[in-house]
């Protein structure tokens, strides 16, 4: 899956967690700063690939591989925010978007040496 399909089921998964079980549409694209158009095709490659539901004019909602998907998505997301600003000492705002583009990229072994070092941080 790309970093970008990643970023929509990330998105998707917060949007989620804040409702009712369903993200709309326009939120998706506010939360992401895109527009409605690739939001829609977004979903459809979700959608494909068995990660969400999209019911025209109700919303978005995850299947149960899409919500463990955005949750692992998450997990690492916020780990690596923490890391960077609680172990690197690396402001909040930098850390956050460091974080965001290292999620996609860092393999397991490397995110568990630095849980190692974290933990011993901790």
């Amino acid at each position: 899956m790309t970093q970008s399909l990643e970023d929509y089921l990330e998105a998707i998964g917060v949007l989620v967690a804040k409702t009712d079980g369903m993200a709309r549409v326009t939120d998706i694209a506010s939360r992401l700063g895109v527009s409605k158009p690739s939001v829609l095709s977004a979903l459809k490659a979700l959608e494909e690939r068995g990660f969400v539901e999209h019911q025209r004019y109700k919303g978005v909602s995850l299947t149960v591989t899409g919500n463990a998907r955005s949750t692992e998505i998450r997990s690492r997301h916020d780990f690596l925010t923490g890391f960077l600003r609680d172990v690197v000492g690396v402001p909040a705002e930098i850390a956050e978007k460091d974080a965001c583009r290292m999620e996609h990229v860092l393999s397991e072994e490397t995110l568990e040496r630095m849980r190692a070092i974290a933990s011993c941080e901790g």
